[in-house]
């Protein structure tokens, strides 16, 4: 005879008490299971004097340590066959045959099959059962399977329950940040800001996967404080970069740099679009529609110009497209100044980015 629950809660590692002791202030007749069978983030709820569904509704209402809150709809042996048989008789009563759905299996313990291999069983049988189809992104209603051990807690959710990173109608800006090239103005002066500068700048323009990032001198600078700023740049680009290999699902754009002076840049890229960042400038929200046209509009690079220690020349302003300000009366640090610029770029543009 397997165990009969009513609620389970996710929750972070070491909040599973402070959880439990939440559920008993709202109903006191309540039975609660924090880490249940010895896993942590979980905590296992049998209803007391409140119905199950209004002590779930209030756990959701009252409780912000809980991250999840799963209503369970019923419990069965873990094995993939009894866990298939009682999800396809609770999707009879919950799924449609022209809604979609997906399964999803979370596995804790020792087990002589998968979460994979639950998914396959529960979504054949579902389907057989309700004639929905599947669909694994943004399904209607989720199956979810969450495994304890020996049992396993079966539920039907809106496809709602789910934060997705990437929903319907939600554009990644990769491609935008692709045609971008920042401009850089070199951080020169005592040997620790130096390092700590040129790492924050290396690691915010691969944190974006710009086109390119270019460390523009204006005239003669000291060659010893050059090639610190650079070899701090290169190290920040190459941190993140370890980061984003190792996590993203797809191979990330490692950011070239380049030296080139400043005067000269903008005279060899004269026929591309030139942006500057500097107080002086329009506030970017009366000047959107313009910088919308520059910057979809055109096929070429976009080059955003970022001043250091001191701004960008004044001579320069007269040969940019456009001169903008992004934050009235807020002078921006150097190391976060070109993240800052391409966040607010994208904020901009970001309904009207890839129509």
């Amino acid at each position: 005879m397997v165990d009969k629950y009513d609620i389970l809660i996710k929750t972070s590692l070491g909040f599973e008490r402070i959880v439990a002791s939440r559920v008993i202030e709202i109903d006191d007749k309540a039975e609660v299971f924090p880490s249940p069978k010895g896993f942590k983030g979980l905590v296992l709820v049998k209803a007391g004097k409140l119905v199950r569904e209004e002590l779930y509704k209030r756990i959701l209402e009252e409780i912000v340590e809980a991250d999840k809150v799963i209503l369970i709809d019923t419990i069965a042996p873990a094995t993939p066959r009894e866990i298939a048989e009682v999800a396809a008789s609770i999707a009879k009563e919950k799924i449609s045959s022209d809604e979609t759905f997906a399964v999803r299996t979370t596995r804790r313990g020792k087990h002589s099959f998968t979460s994979i291999d639950v998914n396959v069983v529960v979504g054949d049988a579902v389907r057989k059962a309700t004639g929905a189809s599947v669909n694994l992104k943004y399904p209607d209603k989720i199956v979810l399977v969450e495994i304890i051990s020996d049992i396993a807690l079966i539920s039907v959710v809106p496809g709602s329950f789910e934060w997705h990173k990437y929903a319907p109608g939600k554009k990644p800006l990769q491609k935008l940040f692709r045609r971008i090239a920042i401009v850089q103005m070199p951080y020169l002066g005592p040997k620790d800001s130096i390092i700590v500068m040129g790492r924050r700048i290396g690691r915010e323009v691969q944190n974006f996967e710009v086109r390119e990032l270019v460390v523009a001198p204006t005239g003669i600078v000291d060659a010893e404080q050059m090639m610190l700023f650079i070899r701090s740049v290169l190290e920040g680009i190459n941190s993140r970069y370890d980061v984003q290999r190792k996590s993203y699902s797809y191979k990330p754009h490692k950011v070239p740099v380049y030296i080139m002076d400043l005067h000269q840049l903008v005279r060899d890229r004269s026929n591309e679009p030139i942006i500057v960042f500097e107080p002086e400038g329009k506030y970017i929200g009366d000047v959107k529609d313009d910088l919308a046209k520059l910057v979809l509009d055109s096929q070429k690079r976009v080059n955003l110009l970022f001043g250091s220690r001191e701004g960008i020349p004044l001579g320069i302003y007269r040969f940019a497209d456009l001169v903008v300000d992004i934050a009235p009366g807020i002078t921006l640090s150097t190391d976060y100044a070109a993240a800052a610029g391409l966040i607010a770029l994208a904020t901009v543009l970001y309904n009207l980015f890839g129509e």
